[in-house]
């Protein structure tokens, strides 16, 4: 029998995904010196285009040069770089895989080296250690409309570019997460105080982009299944957003979790109920399932191809989402959906520090995102240390 992951999709607002089978967004840091994509984004996008996959998903996008996560992000504003942005869509989409700009603004998760002063809903600094972070400034209400107007117009700017689709990041604290939490979002007017009003920016930020880019063009929104901190946006609260998101007609919705302070989407710790049955959020899937008919995208801790097609199987999802195992074998959609491929053999290499590990795996990732942008093939035996050494390197010489 064929396998669940090569039946198409279709979405909402009347597009189709070939198959069941996503590349997640992973932040790829390769912008040029002018925040404009150049020949390694096109190399990388031209070998996941290649891959199979049912969708791309480029990472990181921002909607503010003003306002980065990263020092080599691409930004949106306007059509400054459109030329260049098209050629990364067409390389992106030569192969038949549709891809999609993830739009972003970091908010307070703007590192203190790029931002001298970061914004938030509110005056709330980051839970952590030293002083990467600044503490941010709480937005004015003209702010909050203007980066309303900002998400929409970087949408627009996708879709002349030739992308065949947006996706709001509304997860891992960034902005949009920093206004449905309760910890970040202490606002009393209309963008805060209750769960209605906290989810208000990013309703709204859905309504423009829709409004620009018009009724036929696919929206996805990625969503915290909760940020796992004690006061925080919560589960049920999760829910509540996924039954609005569905009125504001959103196309796919993709589900995470987890903050800078609670890292919960890079897997660890995760519950033993949720890491033995591979997928970190499945139970959380599988539960709002119920609640809503919008096609639900998980990713995060998927390696089996049992376990993927189990997931789909189920009913709980409707695409599986792949993000560091196309770090190390960027054609595995193609294996999983031929059968030659069983399982991601995705093993990094680790210290054996716990308080490091995760700092080094997303530099141990990012390192083999730039070999392929570069025409080169992943290396898996690269230790950590060495990665971090030359990126590092990398930073001082402005590479």
């Amino acid at each position: 029998m064929p396998s669940p992951l090569a039946a198409p999709l279709a979405l909402p607002c009347g597009a189709a995904l070939p198959n069941r089978l996503a590349k997640s967004a992973m932040s790829e840091n390769l912008a040029d010196a002018d925040h404009a994509p150049d020949g390694r984004l096109e190399r990388l996008y031209t070998r996941w285009g290649g891959s199979g996959a049912g969708l791309l998903v480029t990472g990181n996008v921002m909607i503010d040069r003003g306002a980065l996560g990263e020092p080599h992000n691409v930004v949106m504003e306007d059509d400054r770089a459109l030329d260049a942005l098209r050629r990364w869509a067409t390389a992106a989409q030569s192969g038949g895989s549709p891809t999609w700009v993830q739009l972003n603004h970091p908010g307070r998760q703007s590192p203190a080296t790029l931002s001298k002063a970061p914004v938030g809903p509110s005056a709330v600094p980051l839970r952590l250690p030293g002083a990467a972070f600044r503490p941010p400034r709480a937005l004015t209400e003209a702010e909050i409309e203007g980066l309303v107007a900002r998400f929409a117009r970087a949408a627009g700017v996708c879709q002349r570019a030739g992308f065949a689709g947006v996706q709001v990041h509304g997860a891992h604290g960034y902005l949009v997460s920093q206004f449905l939490s309760p910890l970040s979002n202490v606002r009393t007017d209309g963008w805060g105080g209750d769960p209605a009003r906290r989810r208000r920016f990013l309703v709204e930020v859905v309504r423009a982009i829709r409004a620009e880019v018009g009724p036929s063009y696919p929206i996805s929104v990625k969503l915290n299944s909760a940020d796992f901190q004690r006061g925080g946006f919560s589960e049920a609260e999760s829910m509540e957003v996924v039954e609005v998101l569905e009125a504001e007609a959103v196309d796919l919705l993709e589900i995470s979790g987890g903050t800078y302070e609670k890292p919960q989407m890079t897997g660890v710790p995760q519950r033993a109920s949720t890491a033995s049955r591979e997928a970190y959020f499945l139970d959380y899937a599988a539960k709002v399932r119920g609640r809503t008919r919008v096609p639900l995208w998980l990713t995060g801790g998927f390696r089996t191809r049992v376990g993927m097609e189990a997931a789909l199987t189920s009913g709980a999802v409707d695409v599986i989402g792949l993000a560091r195992p196309m770090a190390l074998e960027p054609e595995l959609p193609r294996g999983l959906l031929d059968g030659r491929v069983a399982e991601s053999q995705v093993a990094p290499r680790r210290t054996g520090l716990r308080q490091l590990d995760g700092l080094l795996e997303v530099s141990w990732y990012t390192w083999q995102l730039h070999r392929l942008a570069a025409g080169r093939e992943p290396d898996p035996g690269v230790w950590p240390w060495t990665v971090l050494a030359g990126m590092a390197w990398d930073t001082l010489t402005g590479r």
